[in-house]
Parts: structure tokens; C-alpha cells; sequence
């Protein structure tokens, strides 16, 4: 298992914290942000592949921003997915 902070830019939350095990989710905690919202893409993520997720909501944008929370969790699953296969 491999546990990640990562920092967040250009969004409403902060930090992410990814935890995940050979390529699938284990968990994800948003700090700041919108609440209700972000629990929901933590729960719905849970048990997936990184790839999947990586797939579905990379590039996904916040209003006129270049990036949201999606995006920056797709940026998280990006950094642990190295640091997996750099063991």
C-alpha cells in the first residue's frame, strides 16, 4: 500500500490524500473544496483502477478555470502511479 499527499493548485481544495495498492483506489480525502461533492468522487472512485479514473476525469474543468478538483485528482493518481512502479 502506498499513501500520497498531494498538494493542489488552482482549485478550492487544498490537498488530496490518495491512498492505493497495486494500481486500484483504496481511499481519497479532499481537504477543502466542496464538501458534499468531493466525498462523492471519493466514493465513487474507490476500489478503481487508477487508469480508469485517470481517464474519465483528467481535463475536466472548474467554471474558466484550466483544471478542477477532478483534474487534480487525476494529477495525484498520475505522481502515485509513478512512485508505484519507481519501487
Amino acid at each position: 500500500m502506498k499513501e500520497i499527499v498531494y498538494q493542489t493548485q488552482g482549485t478550492c481544495s487544498k490537498l488530496i490524500r490518495l491512498v492505493g495498492d497495486g494500481g486500484r483506489i483504496v481511499s481519497v480525502e479532499f481537504l477543502g473544496g466542496c464538501h458534499g461533492n468531493l466525498q462523492g468522487i471519493a466514493s465513487l472512485v474507490k476500489g478503481m483502477k487508477y487508469q480508469d479514473v485517470i481517464d474519465r476525469v483528467e481535463g475536466i474543468q472548474c467554471g474558466m478555470k484550466p483544471t478542477s478538483c477532478p483534474d487534480q485528482l487525476a494529477r495525484a493518481l498520475r505522481q502515485l502511479q509513478a512512485e508505484e512502479t519507481a519501487k
